[in-house]
């Protein structure tokens, strides 16, 4: 990730959760505000209710990439959080894509008309 780092501390999700604007579809829900940097920052959580560890890892490494693949089609100056739903878990990677590129199209993380 050349533009963004990882969003880690736990008041930075907390905050986001309570005053960021979110969208959701069938496998994800996106949080955004804006941070006041140059850079993104991006958070991934997958519940521990939704299976091994083997399986939630495979589900961040899978939105990580598909971050990492479109990082310069998004806005810089963000602060995002994907949480992963139940039905992502047994999303192909196709599908993800489309979720994640797809909410944050609807919520101006995107430049241009990628939404």
């Amino acid at each position: 990730m050349r533009f963004s780092h990882s969003l880690k501390e736990n008041y930075l999700f907390r905050r986001l959760y309570r005053r960021g604007d979110s969208l959701a579809n069938g496998f994800l829900v996106l949080y955004c505000r804006k941070n006041g940097l140059k850079e993104n920052r991006l958070g991934i959580t997958v519940s521990g209710k939704m299976g091994k560890a083997v399986y939630r890892n495979k589900i961040r490494r899978r939105l990580r990439e598909i971050y990492r693949l479109h990082e310069e089609e998004f806005s810089c100056g963000f602060d995002m959080v994907v949480v992963a739903r139940t039905r992502g878990m047994s999303a192909d990677y196709a599908q993800l894509e489309k979720a994640f590129l797809s909410l944050g199209g609807k919520l101006g993380l995107l430049r241009g008309d990628l939404g």
